[in-house]
């Protein structure tokens, strides 16, 4: 799963003095030391603490200070953190509780879901409108996943920064149809000042990146391996011409082989220049006859409609090799980030289960995963930041 995290400490000794009343009502800011007072803690180190009590001077009132770690709670922040920890790394709720317990701390499996829940909440950015980091980055990856959620099936969109491969949003999405991705694709790609849209080869990404006026690269590894098995299938069909289509449109069947041979090495070398090739080899079968209703499409026709549509794709499949960044960035034209990103932030948590409950659950776990996963080469993810 490939992740790094920092469990909150417990520090007795180390109690920061206020500097402002806890009560909303009030806005004091001087205090008087009250009493020391004893706190039971279920830790794996510590069996109790001492919390301070201050007198707010303003109202009068008395409040609790509590050591690093320490919160008003019985559990200590490490515990929650390892539970939080536990979980993450593939262990259920349940299984987390009885680790737990194995170690000596108790705790209950629904207090483990309300901690992982509560820490993935509170995980910063992640979200279309405030994405990580408020990162910067010309280029962003999009792609879309599913997941198993109270047994429907819950589309996820997970977009990152193409030029090193950090999350930077996990959402849920409503469908998978060209508006959607318009309205998911279109906040991000401002917030961080994208200009180029990284994807496969679907069609929704194509009219969402026409729409948002972006320019847009489609994943070369997808249209190869497509595309090599297109040119497997008419192949065959072609040695046999069953149909005549290609003797209709004065073609011959080496002829035919030979426009498939080469597509197959343009799409290997994938050179700009050569969507003039790609013109020319549409404009050999552009006499072949469009099927009428109820017929089956002929060889000729279907290779009329993959040249064109190999014509008109390429700009987008070879933008890699002349596109760079204000600053220099590059990019490799895969849409590898997106899929590495699903694959450790999302799928390889969830394989371990039988599917989320609830679509919340799914979605915080996934921006949790993610979160902690951009902090792996920074020294890890500090849980105390999530951790209440």
């Amino acid at each position: 799963m490939r992740l790094r995290m920092i469990l909150p400490r417990v520090k007795p000794s180390h109690i920061s003095p206020p500097s402002k009343c806890v009560y909303n009502d009030c806005q004091g800011t001087h205090f008087r030391h009250h009493q020391e007072v004893r706190k039971p803690l279920k830790d794996t180190v510590y069996a109790e603490v001492v919390a301070h009590r201050y007198e707010c001077l303003s109202c009068g009132r008395t409040f609790r200070i509590y050591p690093e770690g320490v919160n008003h709670g019985q559990t200590s922040l490490r515990v929650k953190g390892l539970a939080v920890l536990l979980y993450a790394l593939g262990l259920s709720y349940e299984g987390t509780s009885l680790a737990l317990e194995a170690l000596g701390v108790y705790m209950a499996k629904s207090s483990v879901y309300e901690a992982m829940q509560d820490a993935a909440r509170r995980v910063p950015g992640l979200k279309r409108e405030q994405v990580f980091e408020a990162t910067r980055t010309p280029a962003m990856g999009a792609d879309l996943t599913s997941v198993k959620c109270n047994g429907q099936w819950l589309t996820l969109g997970l977009a990152v920064n193409d030029i090193d491969g950090l999350v930077l949003t996990v959402d849920e999405l409503s469908g998978e149809d060209a508006e959607t991705l318009k309205e998911w694709v279109g906040p991000v790609a401002e917030a961080v000042g994208a200009k180029l849209l990284v994807t496969d080869d679907a069609d929704g990404f194509k009219q969402t990146a026409d729409a948002l006026d972006m320019e847009h690269q489609v994943c070369k590894g997808h249209v190869k391996r497509n595309t090599e098995a297109l040119i497997e299938e008419l192949g065959e069909k072609v040695r046999s011409d069953e149909d005549g289509s290609l003797a209709s449109i004065g073609m011959t069947v080496e002829e035919a082989l030979a426009d498939l041979e080469q597509l197959r090495q343009l799409i290997s070398t994938r050179q700009p220049e050569d969507v003039e090739t790609l013109e020319g080899m549409h404009m050999r079968y552009v006499q072949s006859a469009a099927p009428r209703s109820g017929e089956k499409a002929s060889v000729a026709y279907r290779l009329r409609l993959l040249y064109l549509d190999r014509w008109n794709l390429w700009p987008r499949l070879t933008r890699y090799r002349t596109w760079q960044g204000p600053h220099g960035e590059r990019i490799d034209g895969t849409n590898n980030g997106c899929e590495r990103s699903i694959g450790w932030r999302i799928k390889e948590r969830y394989r371990s289960m039988r599917g989320y409950k609830r679509a919340a659950s799914a979605v915080n776990v996934s921006r949790f995963l993610a979160w902690c996963g951009n902090y792996l080469h920074r020294g890890g993810a500090d849980l105390g930041l999530v951790i209440a």
